[in-house]
């Protein structure tokens, strides 16, 4: 599995949310992570869809949290993000014709939990208490 640029950017926005009570407005977030404005709003879609952010239009509009830093996990907000979070393609969708006499796949499914359960461990919380 390999984390995006995608997904990289996505942890930046949070943790540019987390903390915070108001709204903050999406191009400001952008700017200050080196993210583009075009790229954050297709980011912040998705994290919105998930149930990540809530957003509000207005003068004071932008986006925020929905819950505390300490209640995401890095899991779930790449989940919501990434187009496929599993290590190997015959785990994405579980389609393969092989999977029934497949040898490796016991390894495939061991690293795609051991994976998830790794990223599950830590919350946006816990990166704001790295910087």
């Amino acid at each position: 599995m390999i984390v995006s640029t995608r997904g990289e950017y996505a942890l930046r926005i949070m943790l540019a949310l987390a903390g915070k009570t108001e709204f903050s407005s999406l191009r400001d977030v952008a700017m200050q992570n080196g993210i583009p404005h075009k790229y954050s709003e297709n980011i912040m879609t998705a994290l919105a869809k998930a149930g990540l952010v809530e957003g509000s239009r207005g003068k004071n509009g932008g986006y925020r949290l929905v819950r505390e830093p300490q209640e995401y996990s890095l899991a779930e907000i790449l989940e919501a993000i990434e187009s496929s979070f599993s290590v190997t393609s015959c785990l994405k969708d579980g389609s393969c014709p092989h999977a029934d006499t497949c040898p490796t796949l016991p390894v495939w499914r061991g690293l795609d939990e051991t994976v998830h359960e790794y990223l599950s461990r830590f919350t946006l919380k816990d990166l704001l208490s790295e910087r």
